[in-house]
């Protein structure tokens, strides 16, 4: 049975690139790095960010971009640091996608491999709760 998430893996094309997207703007922690061993496909870094262990390992960046995404819970108080330590890496912020009030806002960003990132400040009750509300809410 599945007991919950184990981890999340990024194929990126630079290890040391990658890694400060991770520790600058997600805020995670190296635990691990192969260094020039192989012990899976490539070489590859472990992070925590929070609880959540995530993996990036080196190969070929993505081909294209597309909406699947990680995203990951931020305060709606840091919105506006997050939103600084993106840009202040030079990273391509998306613009957020429409949306209804009371489901919280996103920043989006493309690493440099094409993977895209979510910071998030609303949650999944909250979000359910709107939606019951129906459109005509909106109104």
């Amino acid at each position: 049975m599945i007991e919950g998430l184990s981890h999340i893996t990024f194929v990126v094309s630079d290890l040391d690139r990658m890694t400060e997207i991770l520790t600058k703007v997600l805020n995670a922690r190296e635990v691990y790095s192969s260094g020039g061993e192989t012990f899976s496909v490539s070489q590859e870094k472990f992070f925590l960010i929070g609880d959540i262990w995530v993996a990036i390992m080196k190969g070929d960046a993505l081909p294209s971009r597309t909406y699947n995404h990680v995203a990951f819970k931020i305060a709606e108080s840091d919105f506006d640091d997050c939103l600084k330590r993106v840009t202040a890496l030079g990273l391509d912020v998306r613009p957020p996608r429409p949306r209804v009030d009371g489901e919280g806002r996103s920043i989006y960003f493309f690493d440099h491999d094409n993977h895209l990132f979510e910071l998030h400040t609303g949650t999944l009750s909250e979000r359910l709760q709107r939606y019951a509300l129906g459109k005509e809410a909106a109104k």
